[in-house]
């Protein structure tokens, strides 16, 4: 990316009120430089390529022709995509990534996507950055399973680890299992890490998520099921979070389905630190009795229809819709920020109406709520932001608050959030509890 087309970019970026974290702003300038210069909340009146930043959300008609009007050659950017005003127009294109917020400068989580992966596909051919295939079966289990793996690596010259280990059962692993085990690979290997599970074969060199350069990439099976059967993760600080978190949660909860902890520890990595998220095309994930099964890159030993993928019945809907949409929903924080030095207390924030209220309004107090924390915290510890589209989700999201003991505070789009708002509210609780012990 040349240094005007740097510029041009910022200015475009100002011109729209639009603030960006340092890996939001190094994932678009990357996608500039693969698609061409960008344009900010274009409709246009026919087919062309580039870049789309989108403000404001599409609905109804005019999301259909914007829709029409993309071509392969096309990318959409949504640097507010946390509002589910934008879910809609998501549901028609395909998912690309998503890169978490980055604290107060930059708010708000940003969306990437488009119609179709082949523009991406046949450009990672030419990547020269390699993953480390890593794999692991029970030791006291069929070892078919592993050598089609192996197998199906001796046609591509990429390094790849692929062992028994010890498990509680012999024809299964469990969460925790797979877990230490990743964890041991990331501290025994450099490169970045693509698990493969045993007993699937690959068809083509998985060089997609290395080139795209993110953190963690997976697919999400009938498009919010995160699946663990392929996951890739990048050399980078935010990937070890997001891994040891999942050793973490594993360990403690043994005996949960895989998908649901990683859904878990993707929400709460993502509220925390700007993670560069890639979800994986179907070809990376295929099964067998797939449509496209004779195209997929890595083709799991698993029929269509199977159950395993499937999660506990007692998943929570209002998690779906959320994941589908590539955002976290109301039982989880939108973002979380900490202030220095770190105190025991912290405070929630419940922003509600999201969906009723103007997207704007919404990105604004957003940026205040989170700009006031970052000039005065007001001697919380801890802030946890909620975004709320529904009065249901507000419910969720303050018993959410109540159970971690935080101080909870319930705002409305385009509310004044002066910023002392956080150290007036914690005067108010001094002289709250000052009463409580002096009547």
């Amino acid at each position: 990316m040349t240094d005007g087309t740097h510029e041009k970019l910022d200015r475009l970026l100002q011109s729209g009120g639009i603030r960006l974290g340092r890996s939001q702003r190094d994932r678009l300038d990357w996608l500039v430089g693969e698609y061409g210069a960008p344009t900010l909340d274009d409709l246009p009146d026919s087919r062309r390529n580039g870049v789309i930043i989108l403000k404001e959300p599409l609905s109804g008609a005019a999301a259909e022709l914007f829709y029409r009007s993309l071509t392969p050659g096309s990318a959409v950017v949504i640097p507010r995509s946390e509002n589910p005003g934008f879910d809609f127009l998501k549901s028609k294109l395909t998912e690309f990534g998503t890169v978490s917020p980055c604290g107060a400068d930059g708010p708000h989580e940003m969306w990437w996507g488009g119609i179709g992966w082949s523009k991406f596909l046949t450009a990672a051919d030419a990547s020269t950055l390699r993953p480390r295939i890593v794999s692991c079966y029970p030791r006291g289990g069929d070892a078919t399973a592993a050598f089609a793996l192996r197998h199906s690596l001796e046609r591509f010259d990429l390094a790849c680890h692929i062992e028994p280990i010890e498990t509680e059962f012999s024809d299964r692993l469990l969460c925790f299992e797979k877990a230490e085990f990743m964890m041991r690979m990331w501290n025994k290997y450099r490169e970045p890490l693509l698990f493969v599970e045993a007993g699937a074969a690959l068809r083509e060199q998985p060089l997609l998520p290395s080139f795209l350069g993110c953190d963690v990439a997976l697919h999400k099976w009938n498009r919010w099921e995160m699946s663990a059967r392929t996951l890739y993760l990048g050399r980078t600080e935010r990937a070890e979070m997001l891994l040891r978190a999942w050793q973490q949660l594993a360990a403690s909860y043994p005996a949960i389905w895989e998908g649901y902890l990683l859904d878990q520890v993707w929400s709460l990595t993502s509220s925390q630190v700007p993670l560069d998220t890639v979800w994986l095309p179907r070809s990376y994930h295929a099964l067998k009795g797939d449509l496209g099964a004779m195209r997929a890159t890595i083709l799991h030993d698993q029929q269509t229809t199977t159950m395993e993928l499937g999660p506990d019945p007692a998943f929570a809907n209002i998690v779906r819709s959320a994941r589908r949409a590539g955002r976290t929903g109301a039982r989880d924080a939108f973002m979380v920020m900490t202030a220095k030095p770190e105190t025991a207390n912290g405070i929630a924030v419940v922003l509600r109406d999201v969906s009723a209220s103007d997207a704007g309004a919404v990105a604004a107090t957003v940026e205040a709520v989170t700009g006031a924390y970052a000039a005065d915290c007001g001697g919380y510890g801890r802030l946890e932001l909620s975004l709320c589209a529904w009065q249901e989700d507000v419910g969720i999201a303050r018993d959410a608050a109540a159970l971690a003991r935080h101080r909870i505070l319930e705002i409305a789009p385009g509310q004044r959030i002066a910023n002392d708002f956080f150290a007036h509210h914690a005067a108010d609780d001094a002289a709250l509890t000052a009463r409580h012990l002096f009547p």
